[in-house]
């Protein structure tokens, strides 16, 4: 039974006003968000205004509880995130501490209360603070413990932690560590953006905007009364969205019945040739139609202190706004232009039955997440003509593109909020080259913000799949596309009935957390120890990742049944004798240790920096 709802801000839910305590249940699963969905949440809501909607979390609040802990059954993620990232900035204020005026303090110290249950404590010595925590996580894969120790070492609960062994090499380390350098670029862009801002007021921009995130909250009373409520929210339908009221006010801008009509047939062109069914891939076109012909489409409107004044940029929170103007302003000719449009834009994202020499780039350009780039093609397709760019051109366009995404998921460098950005900055650069003259730009404005060499080496050295694993599975299953041929092909991108990959990433020695005793031995000599060191420094990396279509097939066998296993019919080799070219090295071996995978690291290392190459 449904207790509360409330809307509320990110201050309102842990407010220094109340003593709650939030908890998640031992039962949940551990805290998996990576760098794409860090990256996410701080870009949604630093590039959007105050309000931004975070979504909805459920808790249970059982009588038993007092009322004062509640446990989150749905929401888990975004709570641990947004803990640890105003941490970061707990963090970040507290240096400039000795700078404050006496407002600002007293903000820092309610900043504490809002990561910390303040409670007053009286001993010999008198009256004092002690203060607790607000979140409690779970504690699979040392969650718990590496949050108690962060909280901890930066003075935020009382409770002296000592450092959990191999805490840098898990999530909730890897995060704040993110997260830091997250805050480090916004203030800096702020800073470059309002010159009389300094650190300390560019800081509390940033708190006040995360503070100011809205979710909804709904506490129930059992646990089965939140899981039933969370099914039917998944199950039921959403709320009308940006691209609904779009439609909605472009047909009641129609001059009649039948002009209505031909508006919607257009409009239903337009959505069919992006995507029917895919809301986030429609708004994503009406964004980037914008952002990449916002010269253009800002030209009939005359007000001498706005450039832009349709809107700087189309964002989730703009992009409505923007819309309405220029649908007001001549809905004809923009429903024209953003049919013309669309056509291209179901080239770029393999929605068209238009075949290209650069069509199976295209698709590798997807793979690696190469979207925040589609608003250049879409530019640089609607032009090919008036800038002499033949289809091969388009070809080297697209595997610059895939070659800077590989680096830049790598490095993550530039920042993926300063995408967007890059991109229109291109737009700009191109427009009036032609030819060749485009290749060399782009390829320069790329090797001018990406990172070095030695950088991108550099992580690729480290534990990248914990990372980034759909990065990783790009660059293997890339490596073993290079290598086949027509008597060995497996379509390394086929998926299954439910939309999930088939070949999938394999780790050679074992990720999980119990390690059995045949690699214990193997790898670590039977130091059990060793091998849990061992595990956390070096079980993700590349040279210790293969890629397999029988992953449950393998698990944590022992290395030489790995390499051995056959299909039940023994019919098949199933195992790392199946025949791929990242196998060979291992199929060699007789044992798998520390040194063979640094080796095999260092080799694959090497294949990438060639391949991925300016």
């Amino acid at each position: 039974m449904i207790k509360k709802v409330d809307q509320t801000s990110v201050a309102d839910i842990f407010s220094i006003n109340s003593d709650r305590i939030y908890r998640i249940p031992k039962y949940q699963r551990e805290y998996t968000w990576g760098t794409r969905d860090w990256d996410a949440l701080f870009r949604d809501v630093t590039e959007n205004g105050n309000g931004y909607f975070l979504g909805s979390y459920i808790c249970v609040n059982s009588g038993s509880l007092n009322g004062t802990t509640l446990e989150v059954i749905d929401g888990q993620q975004r709570f641990t995130t947004l803990t640890l990232l105003l941490t970061a900035l707990y963090e970040k204020l507290s240096e400039l501490e000795n700078q404050m005026e006496s407002e600002d303090k007293t903000d820092l110290f309610n900043l504490r209360g809002e990561l910390a249950n303040k409670k007053h404590q009286t001993n010999s010595s008198g009256r004092k603070y002690h203060y607790t925590h607000r979140l409690i996580l779970q504690k699979q894969n040392m969650n718990d413990e590496d949050f108690s120790y962060l909280l901890s070492s930066k003075g935020i609960i009382s409770e002296n932690k000592s450092k959990p062994n191999n805490y840098g090499n898990r999530r909730i380390a890897k995060a704040y560590k993110h997260f830091i350098k997250l805050i480090e670029e916004r203030v800096q862009e702020i800073k470059t953006e309002n010159p009389d801002m300094d650190d300390i007021s560019a800081l509390f921009f940033i708190k006040n905007q995360f503070e100011q995130a809205i979710m909804v909250g709904i506490e129930v009373d059992t646990n089965k009364d939140a899981y039933m409520l969370f099914e039917s929210l998944n199950k039921r339908g959403v709320p009308l969205s940006a691209i609904d009221l779009i439609k909605n006010t472009l047909i009641a801008t129609a001059d009649n019945e039948s002009d209505a009509d031909e508006a919607y047939e257009q409009w239903k062109q337009i959505l069919n040739n992006i995507a029917p069914d895919d809301y986030s891939v429609q708004e994503r076109f009406f964004r980037q139609y914008y952002n990449a012909f916002r010269e253009e489409l800002n030209k009939p409107y005359t007000d001498p202190d706005k450039k832009y004044h349709l809107g700087y940029l189309a964002t989730r929170t703009t992009l409505l706004d923007i819309y309405e103007q220029m649908i007001k302003h001549n809905y004809t000719k923009l429903l024209d232009d953003l049919l013309v449009k669309s056509q291209k834009y179901a080239l770029i994202i393999n929605n068209s039955d238009e075949e290209h020499v650069y069509t199976s780039a295209l698709l590798d350009l997807a793979r690696i997440s190469g979207a925040p780039s589609y608003l250049l093609l879409l530019y640089i397709l609607s032009k090919q003509e008036e800038l002499k760019l033949t289809d091969a051109h388009i070809q080297q366009i697209v595997k610059l593109l895939i070659t800077f995404f590989v680096r830049r998921n790598v490095t993550d460098v530039p920042n993926t909020r300063k995408l967007t950005q890059l991109f229109i900055d291109l737009i700009s650069d191109i427009k009036n080259l032609q030819g060749d003259a485009i290749i060399h730009c782009i390829r320069h404005k790329f090797k001018s913000v990406a990172a070095t060499d030695e950088e991108f080496k550099a992580k690729l050295r480290g534990s990248l799949y914990d990372e980034n694993p759909e990065a990783v599975r790009f660059i293997l299953c890339s490596i073993e596309s290079e290598h086949q041929t027509k008597e060995i092909y497996s379509d390394l991108w086929s998926r299954d009935s439910s939309n999930k990959y088939i070949w999938t990433i394999e780790h050679i020695f074992p990720e999980g957390q119990n390690i059995p005793d045949p690699w214990v031995k193997m790898i670590a000599n039977g130091d059990k120890e060793l091998a849990k060191q061992y595990l956390s420094e070096y079980v993700h990396t590349l040279g210790n990742l293969t890629i397999t279509g029988y992953n449950q097939n393998l698990s944590n066998m022992s290395f030489d049944k790995k390499k051995d296993r056959k299909s039940k019919d023994k019919s098949k080799d199933i195992g790392y004798r199946n025949g791929l070219f990242l196998n060979q090295d291992v199929v060699t071996e007789d044992i798998w240790t520390i040194d063979k995978i640094k080796n095999r690291t260092n080799k694959i290392v090497n294949i990438l920096l060639n391949m991925y190459q300016w």
